[in-house]
């Protein structure tokens, strides 16, 4: 119960910075002057796409908070043996940072007209993406070669379901990254279209990051500790 309210808390605070920098709370009402409906500044020009994927990841973000209590439940049990944490994943996480600050040069590359920019990081971000995937599938074999199998102990099983379930949604969004590099392509300039398309692909590898980050924090074995902290901030 713990896990969820601190990830929630910690959603709370990364929504409300999201809201705040799209201006949704803001009070137009107390506002002076000549309002302009940009799609930056504005609620009216908020795209529809947008939104739809905020309500999304915050289900998936719900869905790995659950997750991780039952990770945190099941550990309370004697025959719990958490199987080491293969160094492979310190690399994937530093390759997934890097994927992730890729999609972010992009968003201002197609913010500024650079189309060839914009390519550039988004190619960079797929490829980085895959390096991560691969990754993962090498840290699952060093599993196997130690005889951690799925079947072997309940820790065992969260691992790979854990893991699983993350490189799902990022093999998901790598199908809308594909899109959008097609359209990168296919397109002369920079368009109202591929600048969403890009924004929302960095949106999600944003958000896939932040999920790897607590992901990792969980398996390495330092959640309790965090909770602790967390605990005593709360009180």
């Amino acid at each position: 119960m713990s896990v969820i309210l601190v990830f929630l808390l910690v959603v709370a605070g990364f929504s409300f910075w999201w809201l705040s920098r799209h201006r949704l709370m803001s009070k137009p009402w107390l506002e002076h002057g000549v309002h302009t409906a940009l799609p930056e500044t504005d609620v009216a020009g908020m795209p529809t796409a947008k939104i739809a994927l905020g309500i999304f990841l915050a289900v998936v973000g719900s869905l790995f908070a659950l997750f991780s209590s039952a990770y945190f439940m099941r550990m309370e049990y004697a025959d719990w043996q958490a199987p080491p944490l293969p160094n492979v994943l310190w690399v994937n996480t530093v390759v997934l940072v890097l994927a992730s600050v890729a999609l972010q040069c992009a968003v201002h590359a197609a913010r500024e007209g650079r189309l060839d920019m914009t390519r550039l990081a988004l190619a960079a971000g797929g490829l980085a993406t895959f390096v991560f995937l691969a990754g993962q599938l090498v840290a699952w074999q060093e599993l196997s070669a130690g005889g951690h199998f799925m079947n072997v102990n309940a820790a065992n099983s969260f691992f790979y379901l854990l893991t699983g379930m993350h490189g799902l949604h990022i093999l998901g969004g790598l199908v809308g990254l594909g899109r959008v590099a097609a359209m990168a392509w296919s397109e002369e300039q920079v368009t109202e279209r591929l600048g969403l398309g890009v924004d929302l692909c960095a949106m999600y590898w944003h958000f896939l990051l932040f999920v790897w980050l607590g992901l990792f924090v969980l398996l390495a074995g330092w959640a309790g500790d965090l909770i602790a902290i967390c605990r005593q901030l709360l009180t």
